[in-house]
């Protein structure tokens, strides 16, 4: 039984969206303006199986591709949105769900911190595959579950205003996003994350209730 976790469709990658997942992945880059699809499983396995009948669907091609033992994650993009659709309903197809039986977001943790200390700048900096954070910043860290609607938040964040994407954590048990950049910017971005992830229709994520 493959559980769906995270599905969900995002219409156009920005530019830094498209960079970062372009930093960190082993398969093919996305640009830009493509569209893309994320699927997130368990068991991690199957997610092999899932990618061979996503990419033989339409022309799609995949980026990240995260295979674990009890988690499984697979992004696919192209030009086109319909064909990045179009991959993502042959997944569902043949887990036989549809995608009101993905989980839901659930955020975890939603923090702003003001005025950064630059000392605590270079220590994020270290560990970032994004933009870097620098002193005075404004840090947003978004954290929740399942974790691959963070790569679907940062876009959304990256839409809203002018911030920069320092780190995206898309897979695993949680997800996190840490965006940064003046005050007034990155709040306009937090509010807007925060509505779009609420409006995501789906099951509670495990262990969680209304």
């Amino acid at each position: 039984m493959v559980d769906l976790r995270t599905y969900i469709f995002i219409d156009q990658l920005q530019l830094q969206m498209a960079s970062y997942i372009a930093m960190v992945s082993k398969g093919y880059f996305p640009v830009a303006g493509q569209a893309c699809c994320v699927i997130e499983i368990s068991p991690g396995i199957e997610i092999n199986r899932l990618t061979d009948i996503a990419v033989k669907a339409t022309d799609v091609k995949p980026g990240l591709q995260i295979v674990e033992r009890l988690f499984g994650l697979l992004e696919v993009h192209s030009h086109n949105q319909g064909d990045a659709r179009q991959a993502g309903e042959a997944v569902l197809s043949a887990l036989d769900v549809q995608d009101d039986m993905r989980m839901k977001p659930h955020i975890l943790t939603s923090q702003l911190i003001k005025n950064i200390d630059p000392h605590h700048a270079q220590l994020i900096n270290k560990i970032r595959y994004g933009n870097m954070i620098v002193r005075g910043n404004t840090l947003y860290i978004l954290e929740l579950e399942p974790a691959g609607y963070a790569y679907y938040a940062a876009n959304e964040a990256e839409k809203a205003s002018h911030i920069n994407i320092i780190e995206v954590v898309g897979f695993g048990r949680y997800g996190r996003v840490y965006i940064a950049g003046e005050e007034s910017e990155v709040v306009v971005s937090q509010d807007m994350v925060e509505k779009k992830l609420k409006n995501i229709t789906g099951r509670e994520p495990t262990g969680q209730t209304e």
